[in-house]
């Protein structure tokens, strides 16, 4: 394993998805990187991403996914569970956002998501 990460994206939730697509390219000035359908991801600075999520009802902090990018997903889950890490959720593909991934929570309840895209439309952000 490389043990390096490419870049980060820190998932939020939203309750309009179009709305807030006009707030941040608009009035922040981000470029929109990837539309996803239900969620959508803009460059922040550098390597650095922001991602929102069309969520129903009301937005909670605990919609919060920091999202680590690396091409070594699976070594990164194995380095982890040697450090004494447990996943909720093993490394898998997910074929509605062409990604995969898997899942922990740090100590502080955060949702932390190690990730690939598997969307050839990220390549040419990834570099």
């Amino acid at each position: 394993m490389q043990n390096k990460l490419d870049s980060q994206i820190t998932f939020l939730g939203c309750s309009n998805l179009s709305e807030n697509h006009e707030f941040y390219t608009k009035i922040m000035g981000f470029p929109l990187i990837l539309d996803q359908g239900k969620c959508r991801i803009y460059r922040s600075v550098g390597q650095s991403y922001l991602g929102f999520c069309q969520r129903e009802g009301e937005v909670l902090a605990q919609g919060v996914i920091l999202t680590l990018l690396t091409q070594d997903v699976d070594g990164y889950y194995q380095l982890i569970q040697e450090r004494g890490g447990s996943f909720e959720k093993s490394p898998s593909f997910n074929p509605a956002f062409q990604i995969y991934h898997c899942f922990l929570r740090d100590p502080n309840n955060y949702l932390i998501e190690i990730q690939r895209f598997e969307d050839p439309r990220w390549q040419q952000y990834s570099s």
